[in-house]
């Protein structure tokens, strides 16, 4: 289905914006170094702008929810109620760790995705995904949670492929954990805008979509740390 969209990460260290256009991406993507707030916007204006197109061309708004930096992810929350209440548009909330698995797709090839973030405290948010044809989109095998490296399972059979920060403090008990060696490992790997995008026209063409003010964070965790 032809559809405009422009989405925005800002759930961890890097910062992204991506326009979607009849099915045509185009992304803009930078460390932000603790300036979401500051990047994000220009992001959104030169995406547009390059296009030609205004905030009330667009069909709908999309962010990655969570989980992730928790002062991050107010900040997209809050962008994009703003953005979508001005121009009357819908919202579309990822999963940001379904991002990352369809990153890993995207760039690699991979199937079965093992994300872990690192969500301080000793534990980590973690999810596990498939990517299948024939739309190869990502899907959760099991609901995203919050818990110790101890705790991650692998779903099923792999082989898996892994990826989030997660994997860069916990890789050993990680691995413990999961009974598996992941044929790839990216902790490195940040979620991107053109991911979230992808996966936002999906649900939008599905009728899941948000009032913006119901566009909020999904934190996973009630106690505010000090992961951003």
């Amino acid at each position: 289905m032809p559809m405009r969209l422009l989405a925005i990460d800002t759930s961890a260290a890097h910062c992204s914006a991506a326009l979607l256009v009849d099915g045509a991406l185009t992304q803009r993507l930078a460390p932000a170094s603790r300036r979401h707030g500051e990047l994000i916007l220009g992001m959104m204006d030169e995406l547009l702008g390059a296009a030609g197109l205004h905030a009330a061309d667009l069909d709908a708004f999309a962010f990655a929810h969570g989980p992730g930096s928790f002062t991050g992810l107010r900040i997209a929350a809050a962008v994009v109620q703003g953005a979508a209440l001005a121009a009357e548009k819908p919202v579309v909330g990822v999963s940001t760790l379904a991002a990352l698995a369809q990153g890993c797709h995207r760039a690699g090839g991979a199937s079965r995705v093992l994300c872990a973030l690192d969500a301080r405290m000793g534990e980590v948010y973690a999810g596990a995904y498939a990517v299948d044809a024939p739309d190869g989109l990502a899907r959760a095998l099991s609901p995203d949670r919050v818990c110790a490296p101890s705790a991650v399972v692998a779903p099923g059979p792999g082989p898996w492929a892994a990826a989030g920060s997660g994997w860069a403090v916990y890789a050993d008990a990680l691995r413990a954990a999961c009974g598996c060696e992941p044929v790839s490992l990216e902790p490195e790997r940040p979620c991107e805008a053109q991911d979230v995008a992808i996966l936002a026209a999906a649900a939008f063409a599905a009728g899941d979509i948000l009032d913006p003010a119901d566009a909020v964070p999904v934190y996973l965790r009630d106690r505010v740390t000090s992961t951003g």
